[in-house]
């Protein structure tokens, strides 16, 4: 039975794959602490108390038919008004796209701008780029990145890559690091695009930079997200902003996503959103517009949840700190922002108790999966080489007590290894 090229050729997520381990186990009844999904779990981060009581309202008010497609006319009021007060970002209702989740943002993004063969130049490692370039027919340059500088992309890593690209797409703070852009670094990336864009013709198609923000709202300690927009004003006509409340207020399956940008490129992705019928429930939309109007609620929520999450995100931290200095080889790179933490165990080579020869990162998580019941993603899942021996940790689904409880036995795996 023959089936389209592009199905037949499009890879899987390696998250779920490795989820599906996970879950096999867990039928077996071991307790594995899952450090792999960018999600949270609910029963530790609930989602705010006043947002959950809007969609039960809004429920009980019949709010359940179609939404527009471009979203609720209040809500995006109320998400223009949150993006001026927050960010100092100043984008009209009409230059605000409303979708079920971010995930519709972007690949809307990449229907809008991209044509197939077009180059798309995105870093590695980053969530997902590859495969929306698989769904586009886009070429996908991959720009390789160094834990040196925390695996962020610099200008001089991009600039080689730029001519005759349609997009670049950027994410602060980074999923999968939970690294972010320092101020000099965006601003050059930056002059990058000004440059290319003055260089081409009126009838040639700019570079466009997408602008994946989704975690803006969680940054730790004195690290502070930057933007291109408030950065180079000029760069506002080419750049779509992706962003929404699935992160910043734990409310991953809630699906309410906003993006932004110039109204002629918003517009042309609002009939694409809505030709896939990726809307976001009307309830939904009319709880997140109130509560986004209250400045109060949400800083309070805000508080909280950065406060636990960067608890559990710095004893991780502190954790493999500790194995590197009894002399593991193992390293993590400070928490910076988002739920995430960047993680080095260099163990392949290794054979394991069993005398099995751990030949990449993949065969390092699951030797840890299976020997100290935690999980972990390998950066090969976002585009790096299979001989990387970098992590991502997410903590959203793990408590405090989960993280420091497994510290230990990673420790005890590790040893085993010869």
């Amino acid at each position: 039975m023959k089936i389209s090229v592009l199905a037949e050729n499009l890879s899987g997520s390696e998250i779920i794959k490795i989820a599906g381990e996970i879950n096999e186990l867990k039928k077996q009844g071991q307790n594995i602490a899952n450090l792999t999904i960018g999600d949270f779990d609910s029963n530790v981060y609930p989602i705010p108390t006043e947002l959950k009581d809007g969609i039960i309202d809004a429920y009980n008010h019949n709010q359940t038919n179609y939404p527009p497609a471009d979203g609720m006319l209040n809500l995006r009021e109320s998400v223009s008004a949150f993006l001026k007060n927050r960010m100092g970002l100043e984008y009209a209702a009409n230059q605000i796209l409303i979708s079920g989740g971010s995930r519709p943002l972007i690949y809307s993004t990449y229907l809008a701008l991209v044509d197939p063969g077009d180059k798309v130049v995105f870093p590695t490692p980053s969530w997902n780029n590859n495969h929306y370039c698989d769904l586009t027919g886009a070429e996908a340059i991959l720009v390789e990145t160094r834990p040196e500088n925390n695996f962020m992309p610099t200008a001089d890593e991009i600039a080689p890559h730029l001519k005759g690209a349609t997009m670049l797409a950027l994410c602060s703070p980074l999923n999968p690091t939970g690294t972010m852009f320092g101020k000099k670094d965006l601003e050059e990336i930056c002059d990058l695009v000004i440059a290319e864009n003055k260089s081409r013709s009126a009838d040639e198609k700019p570079l466009y930079l997408l602008y994946d923000q989704i975690y803006s709202q969680l940054t730790f300690g004195e690290y502070q997200h930057y933007d291109p927009v408030t950065l180079r004003p000029e760069l506002k006509d080419y750049t779509v902003f992706i962003d929404g409340g699935s992160k910043c207020f734990a409310a991953t399956g809630v699906r309410v996503g906003w993006g932004f940008g110039p109204a002629f490129i918003v517009n042309n992705m609002k009939a694409i959103v809505g030709h896939m019928g990726a809307w976001s429930p009307k309830a939904e939309q009319v709880a997140m517009a109130k509560y986004l109007e209250n400045e109060t609620d949400v800083n309070t929520y805000l508080d909280h949840l950065k406060g636990n999450i960067q608890a559990s995100l710095s004893t991780l931290h502190q954790g493999f700190q500790a194995l590197k200095a009894d002399g593991f080889s193992v390293d993590s790179i400070e928490p910076m922002g988002a739920i995430y933490l960047t993680i080095k165990i260099d163990y392949t080579g290794k054979t394991t108790p069993d005398g099995k020869i751990l030949s990449n990162s993949a065969d390092v998580n699951f030797y840890l999966i299976k020997e100290a019941g935690v999980a972990f993603v390998p950066f090969s899942a976002f585009g790096t080489g299979e001989e990387v021996t970098w992590f991502r940790a997410s903590v959203g689904a793990s408590t405090l007590a989960d993280i420091q409880q497994m510290i230990p036995r990673i420790r005890e795996a590790l040893i085993k290894l010869k």
